[in-house]
């Protein structure tokens, strides 16, 4: 949860472990904004002020130019290709792309027409840009990290305007692949209008709160953390999104936790919290067997989304597959099925259920052999010292229990930057505990340094 240490010299109290990068990576954060992050920061950016870049490159006449994040996720794959696969020669690099493009091949069986299967393409690319964030510390791109943090304001700003005024870009629509889409809407929860700000739609403008600031509080010192805790979260309430809400509360409950213990511990602690995130991955599977029927309901209305999810959207697609298509309880039914290409570019739009709960989708899509993956990752994780990465893995463990995570893309990038290691084929890497700095400068230190 901190990337600082009153350890190392004052010129760089950032972690940073030379053995893992290449030498002429070490700087790269200082020296220029590398493919991964230029990537990055183009998809954060439209993504976090989705609803009002859409209508204004609309106005303006340069539409196209919102495809312009998607355009670098191509090249990171190619990247991907040569970095992780030429030159590192990546086993699981190796297979991870096959069985993406298998993936692909069956969405399109799946989904049966060539439109879903492109759809299928562009919402897996970015994935690829988190990806290319393995051997590179992501401390260390000081850039990209200065731009990242203004979105955090700009987010907390947007929905607190958008509760007093109506954006010019609300019920704004427009055509993307032949379909009709809005660049955003005003959605209604227990009387309470859902509220997207700058983005798209209230739970990206939620999520843009939360994930900016888990991004800025790593080199923030306690005290702002603390300070603008309350503004975010009640940036998060006027959403009325529930899901990053509680999440923000847990993770910044971790924060106080780590920066509190004694300092020798504050790694090995957000270590063994990242570890432990992954039993998030168990969740539906307890509520559905405690909770199936009206049993969430009973106990509160509030809690009825989540029981629409326990009955519904975390159990039918695995009924429907018994329907649509039973070999892929083996194989999985391929990229964009029971995703959005299916519910845009699908003949079978009838059976489509959204799947509230990133791993059971992506479990749909490629099937058994994402267990393999994610055991893969989770040996990455423990062995990982980036705590970027570590505290990545937290906020979206727990972020994607009940939200799918692949449309908008900054979901996807951001899990892929937190398995990223999992490419990586360095060895001994048991002995990186023992040398890792103190996490926590001194307070005025910490405050007189950039973002």
């Amino acid at each position: 949860m901190s990337s600082n240490s009153s350890a190392l010299p004052s010129s760089d109290w950032r972690i940073v472990d030379p053995v893992r990068m290449p030498l002429h990576h070490q700087q790269e954060g200082s020296a220029f904004f590398s493919l991964e992050a230029i990537a990055l920061l183009l998809y954060f950016y439209r993504d976090a002020l989705a609803g009002a870049l859409r209508y204004y490159l609309a106005v303006l006449k340069i539409s196209p130019l919102w495809f312009l994040p998607d355009i670098f996720a191509l090249v990171c794959i190619f990247a991907f290709v040569q970095r992780y696969i030429l030159m590192g020669r990546s086993l699981v690099a190796i297979l991870t792309l096959f069985y993406i493009c298998f993936a692909l091949y069956l969405g399109y069986v799946f989904l049966g027409y060539f439109s879903g299967m492109m759809s299928s393409f562009k919402m897996i690319a970015p994935v690829f840009v988190g990806f290319c964030f393995c051997g590179r510390n992501f401390g260390d791109y000081d850039r990209l990290l200065r731009w990242l943090h203004p979105i955090f304001y700009l987010t907390i700003v947007g929905i607190i305007l958008s509760s007093r005024m109506q954006m010019p870009w609300v019920g704004y629509a427009y055509e993307s692949f032949g379909t009709t889409r809005q660049a955003t809407r005003l959605w209604w929860s227990a009387s309470e209008t859902r509220l997207a700000g700058l983005a798209a739609d209230s739970t990206m403008a939620a999520f843009f709160v939360f994930i900016s600031f888990v991004v800025s509080s790593v080199r923030r010192s306690l005290l702002w953390c603390l300070f603008w805790t309350p503004i975010g979260l009640y940036a998060i309430k006027l959403t009325t999104n529930k899901t990053s809400l509680g999440v923000m509360v847990i993770y910044v409950a971790c924060l106080i936790i780590v920066r509190l213990v004694p300092e020798r511990e504050k790694f090995p602690m957000l270590r063994r919290m990242a570890l432990l995130s992954f039993l998030s991955i168990l969740v539906p599977a307890v509520l559905i067997a405690l909770f199936s029927g009206n049993g969430l309901i009973s106990m509160s209305r509030g809690l009825f989304s989540l029981q629409d999810r326990v009955n519904n959207s975390w159990q039918l697609p695995f009924v429907y597959m018994a329907d649509l298509m039973p070999v892929g309880f083996f194989v999985g039914c391929g990229l964009g099925c029971f995703n959005y290409p299916q519910l845009l570019f699908s003949n079978k739009l009838s059976y489509y259920v959204p799947v509230d709960n990133f791993y059971l989708g992506t479990y749909l899509m490629f099937g058994p052999i994402f267990v393999v993956f994610m055991a893969l990752v989770i040996l990455a994780v423990a062995r990982t010292r980036d705590i970027y990465k570590l505290s990545f893995t937290v906020a979206m463990n727990l972020f994607t229990i009940t939200v799918l995570a692949y449309g908008p893309a900054s979901g996807l990038i951001m899990l892929g930057v937190a398995f990223s290691e999992v490419f990586a084929r360095e060895k001994g890497d048991s002995k990186a505990a023992a040398n890792a700095a103190p996490l926590v400068p001194d307070v005025d230190d910490l405050v007189s340094r950039p973002a």
